[in-house]
This record gives C-alpha cells, sequence and structure tokens, in this order.
C-alpha cells in the first residue's frame, strides 16, 4: 500500500473559506411548499436582483393578510425563504402586531373582522352593551373583536367591518355593514383635492422654499419665534428640531409620525381628510429646508379611508409636481400603539417589530436606517404653511391666559359636540366646552376630565379652570400630551376611566422591559379591586415611572396617582 505524505491530505484553507461563504441554497429548518411560494410571489412579486428589500417585510405582511384573511404558517414560511430571512424572524414580527391574523394551515380563516372599539370614549357610548349584544347576531365567519381606541372617539361608540369603519355603531347598523360588506366600496372622505388646493394658492411656498427665494435659516428662526412645539405629545420646539437635524451629515431622512393611537386622540384623522396636501406642502417644505433625501409617512393601519385618500392625492402630486420632490413613501401600521413613540415608529419602518429605542444616540443623530432623522407628528406640519406664511407675531399672538398659540383639541366623552376643535392655547377646560362644544350633554354634569387622552392624567371639575397647554398641568400630576379631552359626567367614575387606560396600557406594552410589561398588567389588577391597595399601587407607580424605557410606562401612572389624590373616596381612601 502506497503511503499518503502529509502534502497530499493539506486542508486549503482558502477554498474552505470560500466555500463557507456561498449562501445557502436554501434556509436551515421547514422548507417552503412550491404552492405557497408561488402564492406569496403572486402577491409580492420576484425578487430584484438585490433582493427583496427587508424593511417591506411589515408591507409584505400585509400584503398577504388582506389577500388570504390571516398568515397562514405556510405563507409565513415562503415568505421567510422569499427574503431570504429566518422562518422565526419574520414570525417575531408577524406576532408583535395585533392586525395580523396568525393562523395555523389547518384552520379556516374568518371572512371578515368586526373590530368594537372598547377604550374610555366609546365606553362611554356603550361599546361593552354593544360587544354583549353582537355574538347572537352574527354568522359564523364573521370574527369579534373588541379592540383598543380606532381613533373615532367623536364618533362613539365606533366600530370597524374589515376596513370600513362604522361610526355610532348600533347592532342593526353593524349587521346591514356586515351583509353589505363584500359590495360596498370604501366611501373616501370628501377632501379638498390637489387641483383645488393648488387654485387656492396651495404649494406656492413649497415653490418659493425649493427655488431659494425663501431663506432657509430665516424660515428655522421663524419658527423659533412662533413658539411651534410638536403635537404629538412630546412637545419638542420645532424649529429647535430642524435646526438640529439641519446640521447633521447627509444623507438626512423624514419620518412623519401619523400613528395616533392614544385614546381619546382623532385630530391628525380629521385634518387628513379635509385637506391632506396642506399636510404634504408642510412636508415638502420641511424636507426642502433640512435637506431630507427622502420621507417615510407612517399611518396607522385603522385609518384605511384616510389611506386610500391619501395614496390617491400622493399620486396626483407626484404625477404633476410643483417642485423637485423628495423621495417619499407611505407605510402602514399594524395595529401596535406603541409605534406612535417616536423610535418604535423607525423600527416598524425598518420592517421590525415595532420596540423603542435605548437613548442616546437620539434619532435626530441616528435614525432610520442609521441616518439623521427629522421626525414630526402630523399637526406639527399641516400648520407649517399657514405659520410661515402669516409669520411667527401672528400665530404667537392666539392664546389666552398668559399662553400663547392655537391648538387642535380632539374632545369626546360627554359633551354636546364632539370633535375637533381649534381654540387659543391655554383655553380652560370650562371655556372649551362651553364655547366650542355647546356645553355638557343633556342630563350631565361636570364631574372630571383627561386633557391629555389616556396618559394625560384625570382631574376634577374643581381644577376646570387650569389653562390647558405645555407646562401648565404639570404641577397637578398631568400633562397635555396630544390634547385629547375626555369629558367624564356624574354618571361616569374616575376609577373606572383609570381602569380602562390601565387595561389599554397593558394591552399595548410592547413587553421590551419588565417595569412596563409587568408593571401595568399588576396595576390592572390591583386596580380591579373593590378597595385600591394605595401603598402597593404607589410603589408600583414609582417603578414604571423610574425604570421603564419610553413614555408609556413612564406615563402609565398618572392616572393612578390623579385617582389617589383627587377621587380617593372612590377606592376607600380618605377624602
Amino acid at each position: 500500500m502506497q503511503a499518503t505524505t502529509l502534502t497530499e491530505t493539506r486542508i486549503d484553507l482558502g477554498q474552505v473559506r470560500a466555500a463557507l461563504r456561498q449562501p445557502r441554497q436554501q434556509l436551515k429548518g421547514r422548507q417552503a411548499l412550491p404552492e405557497a411560494r408561488a402564492e406569496v410571489q403572486a402577491l409580492i412579486g420576484l425578487p430584484p436582483a438585490a433582493g427583496h428589500r427587508r424593511d417591506l417585510l411589515i408591507e409584505h405582511l400585509h400584503l398577504l393578510n388582506d389577500h388570504f384573511h390571516g398568515l397562514f404558517e405556510r405563507h409565513i414560511v415562503a415568505l421567510a425563504a422569499e427574503m431570504r430571512l429566518p422562518v422565526v424572524e419574520v414570525f417575531e414580527v408577524a406576532s408583535f402586531y395585533h392586525h395580523f391574523e396568525l393562523l395555523k394551515d389547518t384552520d379556516t380563516a374568518p371572512g371578515v373582522t368586526l373590530r368594537v372599539c372598547d377604550s374610555l370614549s366609546c365606553s362611554l357610548a356603550g361599546a361593552q352593551s354593544l360587544l354583549d349584544k353582537l355574538p347572537g347576531l352574527l354568522g359564523p365567519n364573521v370574527k369579534l373583536q373588541a379592540v383598543p381606541c380606532l381613533g373615532r372617539c367623536e364618533q362613539a361608540p365606533a366600530a370597524q367591518v374589515g376596513q370600513q369603519a362604522v361610526a355610532h355603531a348600533t347592532p342593526e347598523i353593524l349587521v346591514e355593514r356586515l351583509a353589505l360588506q363584500q359590495t360596498q366600496a370604501l366611501a373616501l372622505p370628501q377632501a379638498q383635492g390637489f387641483e383645488a388646493y393648488k387654485k387656492a394658492g396651495g404649494y406656492q411656498l413649497a415653490l418659493q422654499v425649493a427655488a431659494g427665494l425663501k431663506d432657509h435659516e430665516a424660515l428655522i428662526q421663524t419658527l423659533e419665534a412662533s413658539g411651534l412645539r410638536g403635537l404629538g405629545g412630546a412637545g419638542f420646539p420645532a424649529g429647535r428640531k430642524w435646526r438640529i437635524v439641519r446640521n447633521q451629515p447627509g444623507p438626512r431622512l423624514m419620518a412623519v409620525n401619523i400613528d395616533e393611537g392614544e385614546p381619546g386622540t382623532f385630530k391628525d384623522r380629521v385634518c387628513l381628510e379635509a385637506d391632506p396636501h396642506r399636510f404634504l406642502e408642510g412636508v415638502l417644505i420641511a424636507a426642502n429646508v433640512v435637506g431630507c433625501d427622502a420621507v417615510y409617512i407612517y399611518l396607522r393601519d385603522e385609518y384605511h379611508e384616510a389611506r386610500t385618500l391619501l395614496t390617491q392625492e400622493l399620486a396626483a402630486l407626484q404625477a404633476n409636481p410643483p417642485c423637485a420632490l423628495p423621495y417619499i413613501e407611505l407605510r402602514r401600521g399594524a395595529g401596535a400603539y406603541i409605534c406612535g413613540e417616536e423610535s418604535a415608529m423607525i423600527e416598524s419602518i425598518e420592517g421590525k417589530r415595532g420596540e423603542p429605542r435605548m437613548r442616546p444616540p437620539y434619532i435626530a443623530e441616528v435614525g432610520l436606517f442609521g441616518r439623521p432623522t427629522l421626525e414630526h407628528n402630523f399637526e406639527t406640519l399641516f400648520w407649517v404653511r399657514e405659520l410661515l406664511e402669516q409669520g411667527a407675531d401672528s400665530f404667537a399672538a392666539q392664546g389666552r391666559n398668559g399662553r400663547h398659540g392655537l391648538r387642535r383639541f380632539s374632545v369626546s366623552g360627554r359633551v354636546k359636540h364632539p370633535g375637533v376643535k381649534l381654540a387659543p392655547a391655554g383655553i380652560t377646560l370650562r371655556e372649551l366646552v362651553d364655547e366650542f362644544c355647546g356645553g355638557m350633554a343633556d342630563g350631565h354634569s361636570l364631574y372630571a376630565y383627561l386633557p391629555g387622552g389616556a396618559s394625560g392624567g384625570i382631574l376634577p371639575a374643581r381644577l376646570a379652570d387650569v389653562p390647558l397647554d405645555f407646562d401648565t398641568l404639570q404641577p397637578y400630576g398631568c400633562f397635555i400630551g396630544s390634547a385629547a379631552v375626555v369629558v367624564l359626567s356624574q354618571q361616569d367614575s374616575a376609577r373606572e376611566a383609570a381602569l380602562n387606560v390601565m387595561k389599554f396600557f397593558a394591552h399595548e406594552s410592547c413587553g421590551q422591559c419588565t417595569p412596563c410589561r409587568v408593571g401595568t398588567d399588576k396595576a390592572a389588577q390591583l386596580m380591579a379591586a373593590p378597595v385600591w391597595d394605595a401603598d402597593t399601587l404607589q410603589d408600583l407607580a414609582q417603578v414604571m415611572g423610574d425604570a421603564s424605557i419610553c413614555g408609556l410606562g413612564q406615563a402609565a401612572p398618572n392616572p393612578i396617582r390623579c385617582v389617589l389624590d383627587y377621587f380617593p373616596h372612590e377606592v376607600g381612601g380618605q377624602p
């Protein structure tokens, strides 16, 4: 036998490394069925040369969920194969969002999903009674869900049949809508269209800014002098934000937050459905001044009519642009309140679970796709054209009680005329109800109110003369947030309102940090007791406020503290 030399058996490490660098012919684990891949390809298309974009994962999940009325296992596996992603990564994203219906291959998808809002405003309007009556009226192919806020608090109780919104829902109306669901087209809002907006002088300011006829530094100074602040809840000065991002190295991006999931908030939807191009002009001006190459608009999934409208009007703008446009993408949320937090929204736009990021770095420095990012709420951009045309002094001259500017308040609950009210900043709750809402509803007298939605706290009627604005409510343990005002009467309970919003927070916690994930759930359990354990709730509130990663867990204790401070007679405390 011939001996084998060491030289002959030597391994070529270069060849081994090259072999290891070759992509696998197939991913590990469960393999995609050919017919499932064909169904996925028919919806998302064949991959381009560079492969499917990772950030479009959620958009692709929406296509599958809409078409098949759910996400079957075989399609998740096939989508993972098409996008060259691990199946577990696709599954963990799909399972994070409430609007994705995860199904086994042996399951039967519901024919239609009927969602009924059970958040505070709808609860006051009889949502629970509606939910109790519906099961006996629905067919076997209808899935009934009690869901968090649908963003239609002025239409309480609100519901959705498939993708169609239903205002002031009753069992009879919903049964009728279900019968028509397959044949009735989605009704678009009666908004001012592209041509009408241009004829009224729209896009002239955007054109002047793009042509260099308006000094960018002067525009930023106007924003700063006006005192305009972010109107999504945090209230960061808009002009300062533009300046910070503008000073970052390019390329710079913009992310627009229209994911208003705070119970009681609906102003962005109302404004978008009335005048989408005023918002879009604000987007163009901001992108030009700050130097943003691309814009990503994140719209909550519950707003199907608004999304169809905005898609239509974006197409009209892009077909006949008044000036050079940045790259614009409209992205669709998937039913996660946490994505209203700016960094969670960015994670979602990138096709991931919507979990807030730790800071620093801040998104103005390292944001979307790792680039400096200008993040704005819808209403802030909606103000831009008017404010820059009229000047800082005109805007700042508005206001009451020593405050400056105007605010759009989403008002719901026990008032005669709920809706979006454009009122002076610093107006009091009593003035807002009497002057803009026609007073309290018949048979109701003011008992309490939430000045800033679910997270803004609860105040008693004796504090109805506190100015409503940034920084005026903090001494009372509250804040204005997105100016979502929910009015309670003598027929309501502050502790029940607080329990309702705490259940909402427990449902919507992303689960990333223990203080929020465990704290909100435990708080809801303690708040459901006949007598509150005040000491334990106070301790829990302290831990959530101090240790939670983002504003959800930090603000969730506000209703607890307010009930203990202002309504102790409701929870077994000392008056």
